[in-house]
């Protein structure tokens, strides 16, 4: 039995954003006798609420363990820029890897976000899923040359989207920025009802959700085994870990840390304040901010990161993060009302490359795992169901080396 005692039971966010569940999620209970399953997720959050709806529509037995409230860990944290373009710029990733994997890579993202935006339609799922174009901005290090080369790599990978200059920019946008690069295919959400309108949908076709903790993971080449605090044995054929941000110490790779982020949301803003089509904005830069609208014309304006992953320190810093958010935001939007209605943190995974860790785990034939999605959260958090649902169905596709979580550290 693998013991996951390394894994981090340290608080995953402080504070809290605007998100409020509006669909009734499934109960969670705990588990009364030892039972068997073709599919356990071990993490209740935006991760395994795909991966459990996924799993039922497959036809598989599904159960959903998390110690918490599902979906009020690190997806209650998550400000839902549902983007396909990556932490890492494509010409960086392209030195990383070669173009031809690193547009790969950029178009299986912009696939997963238009196969959310069906998913969504499809079931009619209640969560603000909004389509928007993204504005990414010269900052820094990354002037005009830089975004003009980056979308020239874009549009031979075959991506969509724009280099817009200075002038057009400004009259466009409002924004007085040397240069951005705007381009559509990109959406938001409410990521707390979208996690909570999965697991409902899950559960009608007859998932389980318990509430309790894995304390213990094993199996063989036949199936894999979860142990509860509850005292509780799981068995299932297959075994998903779908923790978000919390890592269990048997999951092992040198590309991956944790950081933190901080984020605030302004009060409802007049209609003149806010910039045209309420597109997601992100900066070009190392120490980037990023922003969105929600549906009741709020602004959530995010960044400050830290490498850092120690809650104590993260809820001491939270007073002067959001003060420099605030001012981050003033000179962004100057027409905003900057009277706050909340102000957050959160931990998050990462990776130096940028990608997430999805697939098998090494030496652990029925075990699963999903981590490490930096800003591309809930777009990663879609791919891994769908790359998860193809491995259990034995399915592998060649690009799914990109993202294995044994994969080399690059260069």
């Amino acid at each position: 039995m693998l013991d996951p005692e390394t894994t981090r039971h340290a608080d995953l966010r402080s504070g809290a954003g605007p998100w409020r569940a509006r669909t009734h999620r499934p109960p969670g209970r705990p588990l009364e006798r030892d039972m068997g399953w073709d599919v356990a997720i071990v993490g209740g959050g935006i991760t395994g609420a795909f991966l459990a709806e996924h799993m039922t529509a497959l036809g598989l037995d599904t159960v959903v363990i998390d110690r918490e409230r599902e979906g009020f860990g690190s997806t209650a944290a998550s400000t839902a820029m549902l983007q396909w373009e990556i932490d890492l710029p494509l010409r960086k990733l392209a030195t990383l890897y070669g173009f031809a994997s690193a547009a790969e890579i950029y178009r299986q993202s912009f696939s997963a976000v238009e196969g959310l935006r069906r998913l969504v339609a499809e079931l009619a799922l209640p969560c603000g899923f909004a389509p928007r174009r993204t504005i990414y901005l010269a900052a820094d290090e990354a002037g005009p040359r830089e975004l003009r080369d980056e979308m020239e790599l874009r549009h031979r990978a075959g991506l969509p989207g724009d280099f817009v200059e200075h002038a057009a920019l400004l009259g466009a946008f409002g924004f007085d920025r040397e240069a951005a690069i705007v381009s559509p295919g990109s959406a938001e959400a409410d990521p707390l009802s979208l996690c909570h309108a999965l697991l409902a949908l899950a559960a009608q076709r007859g998932a389980r959700i318990i509430r309790d903790e894995a304390i213990g993971f094993g199996g063989t080449g036949r199936g894999a085994a979860v142990t509860l605090a509850g005292g509780a044995v799981v068995e299932a054929g297959h075994l998903v870990l779908a923790t978000g941000y919390v890592m269990p110490g048997f999951v092992h790779n040198d590309l991956h840390r944790t950081a933190s982020s901080w984020a605030i949301a302004t009060v409802p803003q007049p209609p003149q304040a806010l910039w045209p089509e309420r597109a997601l904005i992100w900066e070009a830069s190392e120490r980037y901010c990023y922003c969105r609208t929600t549906p009741e014309g709020r602004i959530i304006f995010g960044g400050e990161d830290e490498e850092d992953d120690d809650p104590d320190r993260r809820e001491a810093l939270a007073s002067a993060k959001t003060k420099v958010l605030t001012a981050r935001l003033q000179a962004l939007v100057p027409a905003a009302r900057l009277e706050l209605d909340h102000a957050w943190s959160g931990a998050f995974g990462q990776t130096e490359d940028g990608l997430p860790l999805i697939g098998r785990v090494q030496g652990q034939p029925r075990m699963l795992a999903a981590y490490g999605y930096g800003g591309n959260g809930i777009t990663f958090s879609f791919l891994a169901s769908r790359m998860i649902g193809a491995l259990l169905r034995g399915q592998e596709e060649s690009w799914f080396r990109h993202f294995a979580i044994d994969r080399p550290l690059p260069g």
